[in-house]
């Protein structure tokens, strides 16, 4: 037996030291016990305790704290500070999770935002945590040389996808993939030119994963139809 094997096999046998139970725990699979309903009252309570949003990052960290004195599962807590680093900066709390494997899928509520309140996230494969609104990700090279999208280009010259406001209610599509793999259908919408512009239809991309949950790019699939003039 070399070294390091017996120096696990002691940790082990003692519970662990707290650097490796700390590393253990933080690897554990993000599931159920991590979702929190953040209730209204609390929202706003924690809103004023800790004053100006347009300041992070001690209004984000300050929510955070705030989070676990407001009844939040340490799991939630934990995710939340988990997407925060992740994301580069965003708050958000998982508010519903949906076990496929070896991906599952969570829908996050972003409390700070003033547009797309909500989320989808992939969780659990490679990586841990993956953003379904990140656009850089999606194939827009092909969607941009598809036929269908080019004629609705010609009737609205501003046409874009954007990011889609998920209510919690509808999960995306999943079904095998390629060599036991996963694959998960999400639409996102096409608007002309702003947020609050005309929709014009919705794209459909697949996400694409191995059978151990690596990210293997997303494929565009196609398009519902413009709205007829």
């Amino acid at each position: 037996m070399n070294t390091f094997c017996r120096v696990l096999t002691v940790l082990l046998a003692l519970g662990c030291s707290a650097a490796v139970c700390a590393q253990n725990t933080s690897q554990q699979n993000i599931g159920p016990s991590a979702v929190w309903k953040l209730p209204d009252a609390l929202r706003i309570t924690i809103l004023k305790k800790c004053g100006d949003a347009t300041q992070p990052p001690s209004f984000a960290q300050c929510f955070i704290s705030q989070m676990a004195q407001g009844g939040a599962p340490a799991a939630a807590v934990s995710f939340t500070r988990e997407l925060y680093k992740a994301s580069g900066g965003e708050v958000g709390i998982l508010y519903g999770f949906h076990q496929v494997g070896p991906v599952d899928i969570g829908w996050v509520s972003y409390p700070l935002r003033a547009n797309t309140n909500y989320g989808l996230l992939f969780l659990n494969g490679q990586p841990r945590i993956l953003n379904v609104e990140d656009l850089k990700l999606l194939d827009q090279s092909a969607m941009q040389q598809d036929p269908q999208f080019q004629d609705t280009k010609a009737q609205f010259p501003k046409v874009a996808v954007w990011p889609g406001d998920r209510d919690g209610t509808t999960w995306p599509n999943s079904q095998p993939g390629p060599s036991g793999g996963v694959q998960f259908t999400v639409g996102y919408p096409l608007i002309n030119g702003c947020h609050a512009c005309e929709h014009v239809g919705f794209a459909m991309f697949n996400w694409n994963f191995d059978s151990k949950g690596k990210f293997l790019g997303t494929t565009f699939v196609g398009m519902t139809p413009p709205p007829v003039q």
